[in-house]
C-alpha cells in the first residue's frame, strides 16, 4: 500500500451544522427545486438553462457572474429557469492539472481538502442566499455529495463515470434531477443503462453504511457528443439524434424520458464559439417534432465573465482555466434569443 494519510476530513453532519442553510435559503431552494423537478416531470413547460463557468475557481467572480445571471433570469423567467453551473470538482482525461475548488482552494497552491470542502459549500450557499438559484455541480466522486446533498439543485454524472456502478447506485438515492451523459464513445444504451439503473431500488454499501434506495425518477440523459477510434469528435445533438434518442427511450418505458443536450465538449469540438449555433439549432427541431419538444427538456452551457481560456496561474478576471467558455455578452444574447425561442 503506497496510501499516505494526509488528514481526516470533517463528517458531512458536521460540516452542515459548521456552515448550514438559513431557514430562508431552505425555503428559496425549495422553491427553485420544485421548478427544476416540474420541467422534468412535464408538469412545466418552461425550458432550462444550465448554464456558468466549465469550473468555478474563483469565488469572487463566480459571485459576478452569478449575479448577472440573476438579473437576467428576471428577464426570461416566464419562459425559462436558469441553473447556475458552480462545478466545483473537475475530471482530469489524463489524471493532471487542476481538479477543482475542491481539491484546491486556491489554484496556485497546494491541495487541501479540508479547506476546499468548505470552499465549496460556502460558494453554493452563497448563491442560494444571495440570488435564489439551486446550482449545479458535477457528481465526480460519488462519497462526496453528502457534504451538497441539501444545497444542490441539479446534479450531472460525466461521460467517463456514466458506466461506474457506485454513480448510478448513489444517483438512485437522491431526489433531485440528476444528468448521466454518454460515453465518450457515443454510444446512448449505456447512458440509457445509467438511467434505467438510476431509477430502480437498490442496497449497497455508501460511506460505511448498508443502504437502500427508492430510485430516482429525475435521472435523465445528457448528449455531450461523442470521440472516434480516431480521437475526432462526433456531435449527437441534430435532429436525427435527438429522434434516435426519443425512440429508444419510448422502447425502454423509462419515467420522465427527457434529454438535457451539452452544447460543448465533443458537440462543439471544443469550440466554445459554436455553442450559440448549436442551441439554435437544437430549438429548430424541438419545433419540427412535438415530440423532441417535449423529449429536449434543456440545454448545458459552458460561459463565463470572458470568453476563451487562461493558464492555471493566469490573471484575467472570470475567465476560465479549464475548458474555453462563451463571454458573457454572447451568453446575455444567446439567453434572450433561447427565451423568444421557447
Amino acid at each position: 500500500m503506497t496510501f499516505k494519510r494526509i488528514q481526516k476530513l470533517i463528517e458531512p453532519e458536521q460540516i452542515k451544522e459548521e456552515l448550514p442553510l438559513s431557514d430562508n435559503a431552505v425555503k428559496i431552494k425549495a422553491e427553485h427545486d420544485n421548478a427544476i423537478r416540474s420541467i422534468f416531470s412535464g408538469d412545466s413547460d418552461k425550458f432550462l438553462l444550465i448554464v456558468g463557468p466549465c469550473s468555478a475557481h474563483n469565488f469572487d467572480a463566480v459571485y459576478e457572474y452569478v449575479s448577472r445571471l440573476a438579473k437576467l433570469h428576471d428577464k426570461v423567467k416566464d419562459k425559462v429557469i436558469i441553473v447556475p453551473r458552480v462545478y466545483t470538482n473537475k475530471p482530469r482525461t489524463t489524471g493532471a492539472g487542476y481538479k477543482g475548488m475542491a481539491h484546491q482552494p486556491d489554484p496556485t497552491e497546494a491541495p487541501d481538502i479540508a479547506q476546499g470542502l468548505k470552499a465549496i459549500r460556502s460558494m453554493h450557499i452563497k448563491v442560494i442566499e444571495d440570488f435564489g438559484f439551486s446550482t449545479a455541480d458535477e457528481m465526480l466522486y460519488p462519497e462526496n455529495f453528502s457534504y451538497l446533498s441539501d444545497v444542490l439543485g441539479y446534479v450531472a454524472v460525466g461521460a467517463r463515470s456514466v458506466e461506474n456502478q457506485q454513480h448510478r447506485l448513489t444517483i438512485s438515492g437522491i431526489d433531485m434531477p440528476a444528468g448521466m451523459k454518454n460515453p465518450t464513445s457515443g454510444d446512448i444504451t449505456v447512458m440509457l443503462n445509467s438511467i434505467q439503473a438510476a431509477q430502480m431500488k437498490h442496497s449497497f454499501l455508501y460511506r460505511g453504511w448498508e443502504v437502500e434506495t427508492e430510485g430516482n425518477e429525475y435521472a435523465h440523459g445528457v448528449l455531450r457528443g461523442a470521440v472516434n477510434k480516431h480521437g475526432e469528435n462526433i456531435p449527437n445533438y441534430h435532429y436525427e439524434d435527438l429522434m434516435l434518442l426519443n425512440d429508444a427511450y419510448m422502447e425502454r418505458q423509462l419515467l420522465n424520458a427527457s434529454v438535457i443536450v451539452d452544447t460543448n465538449h465533443a458537440n462543439s469540438g471544443k469550440r466554445f464559439y459554436e455553442q450559440p449555433r448549436i442551441a439554435m439549432e437544437v430549438m429548430q427541431s424541438r419545433k419540427r417534432a412535438d415530440r423532441l419538444r417535449k423529449l429536449v427538456k434543456g440545454l448545458m452551457i459552458e460561459s463565463y465573465l470572458v470568453e476563451g481560456t487562461q493558464s492555471v496561474d493566469g490573471t484575467t478576471f472570470g475567465q476560465s482555466i479549464t475548458d474555453a467558455c462563451l463571454g458573457w455578452e454572447d451568453t446575455e444574447k444567446l439567453i434572450l434569443r433561447i427565451a423568444d425561442e421557447t
